[in-house]
Order: C-alpha cells, then structure tokens, then sequence
C-alpha cells in the first residue's frame, strides 16, 4: 500500500481525484473508465486524463502565484469583454472568504464599493380629506 500511496503522491491533486473517482465507482475499473469517459465530455476518456493533467497544471499555478493573485487577474481579464455588475454578482457567489470577495471587488469597481454614498430617506406626505 506504501507504494501505491507513493506513486498517488507523486500525481497530486489528479491522483486524489483518480482515488476518488475509484472509490465513488466502487473499485471497479470500468466504472473509473466511464468516469474519466464522462469528465472529458466530448473527448472521452482521452479528455478525462487531459483534464486530470490541466487540473496539475492549474494547482501548480495557484500554488505558485497564490488564489488571490490568480482571481484577480482572472477577474481583470474578464472584466474586458463582460459587464461589471454580472462579475461582481458572480464574485458574491463564489464559496471563497468575505475578505478575498471585497478584494475583487474593489479591484473590479474600486468606487462602487469603497465609496458608500447616502440614501435620502422618502418624505411623508399626508393627504387630509376636509
């Protein structure tokens, strides 16, 4: 089992999906196949292992740069060809910190949100039937 959990190692992030991929199937290989078959979509079992290798290059990234520095240049580069408002609800629904959501944020409209401007309150008015 050393061995195994070695060479697992040695795949990463891809081999902690592989083995979960495994254990969701039951163990049997041709359900793994027809896993790997389904996350590669149009491609196949062929796109499942090049996904399993983008998913390595991807974590190599983010360890490398860091998620915060990596979302925002996502974010910046998104917010080229697609409305502010629909990135910045986007961002409120991602499962990441309230702190990492202000960031991009502020980064993608730095004065919406940092400037809070005030609301009058309605005026009452009273009709009076004489």
């Amino acid at each position: 089992m050393d061995e195994i959990v070695k060479k697992l190692a040695g795949l990463g992030l891809p081999g902690v999906i592989l083995v979960v991929l495994a254990a969701t199937s039951g163990g049997s290989s041709a359900a793994v196949a027809a896993a790997l078959t389904a996350l590669g979509g149009p491609f196949g079992i062929i796109g499942g292992i090049g996904l399993l290798g983008l998913i390595t290059v991807l974590g190599d990234t983010v360890a490398g740069y860091g998620i915060e520095a990596i979302l925002k240049a996502v974010y910046a580069e998104r917010s080229k060809t697609e409305s502010v408002r629909y990135l910045l609800k986007e961002i409120k629904d991602l499962p990441i910190t309230e702190e990492l959501k202000l960031k991009l944020k502020n980064q993608l409209s730095p004065e919406s949100t940092t400037a809070t401007e005030e609301i009058p309150q309605p005026t009452t008015v009273e009709i009076v039937e004489e």
